[in-house]
């Protein structure tokens, strides 16, 4: 487990481990839609299996910013009186928008990494 989330913040291959998924140099600090490699550049593994394939990555993309949401409010919540504060929503939907790129790349190789042959 360890080992898979190594290699996803990594963005490497699920098959070989050495060539990236995304064709963007920086995992974590690159803005706009993600672009993706159609095969990796050392085993010829496809990352996209059908179209649609990603498809699901929204689901997981759904969890992670939930998750992202609930956490911010977690920690942001001591600052205030009441117990829920609407002061609270623009600093969560703040939170959530910044990371929303990390988050689409996240959840595809989440998605992919779901997916794969674990039979090797």
């Amino acid at each position: 487990m360890l080992n898979s989330l190594y290699h996803i913040f990594r963005n490497e291959c699920p098959n070989c481990h050495k060539g990236k998924v995304f064709a963007d140099k920086s995992f974590f600090f690159s803005f706009g839609f993600p672009k993706m490699h159609e095969h990796c550049s050392h085993c010829n593994f496809k990352f996209e299996k059908e179209p649609g394939y990603f498809f699901g990555a929204m689901f997981v993309n759904y969890a992670l910013t939930v998750g992202q949401g609930i956490i911010t409010y977690l920690i942001a919540s001591p600052f205030f009186d009441k117990t829920f504060d609407l002061r609270i929503i623009p600093i969560i939907a703040t939170v959530i928008i910044l990371l929303s790129c990390f988050n689409i790349r996240l959840s595809r190789m989440i998605w992919i990494y779901m997916f794969k042959n674990y039979s090797m």
